[in-house]
This record gives structure tokens, sequence and C-alpha cells, in this order.
């Protein structure tokens, strides 16, 4: 027997995603021009790098979640 698998499986990842992109990425989008709208306009490329800098910041936390994603399920059978 093998030894159970950790973590989501493919389709629970796949879903997940498809959730966090849908739903997540708009409100935090949302966030994100909320909170450089509290301080005065900064100039272009100051408020260029911080969307960078939040673009790439929402990403982090969900990494595990999207690694593999566009694969073929490993498990699936043939």
């Amino acid at each position: 027997m093998s030894a159970p698998k950790k973590g989501l499986s493919h389709k629970a990842k796949r879903r997940w995603s498809l959730v966090i992109l849908l739903v997540g990425l708009p409100l935090y989008i949302v966030l994100a021009v909320s909170l450089v709208n509290l301080f005065e306009r900064p100039s272009i490329l100051v408020e260029l790098a911080i969307y960078i800098g939040l673009g790439v910041l929402w990403a982090l936390p969900f990494k595990f979640v999207f690694k593999g994603v566009g694969q073929a399920d490993p498990d699936a059978q043939d």
C-alpha cells in the first residue's frame, strides 16, 4: 500500500484556483486600488511599482494551489 497523500487533490486545486481567480482576485484589486487612493496620488512610476508589488504579493500565499493546475491530473486513469 502506498502512503496517504498530503495536501489538496488535483481536482480540489483546480476548483480552489477558479474561486481564487474569479472571486478573490477582483476583491484584491478593489482593495489595492482603494488602498492606493487613500494617499495623495504618487507619480506614475511609483504607482506602477506599488501595483506590481501588490500584484506579486497576492499570489505568494496561493502558490501551492496554483502549482501544477495546468497539467494533466497525475492520479487520473489512462
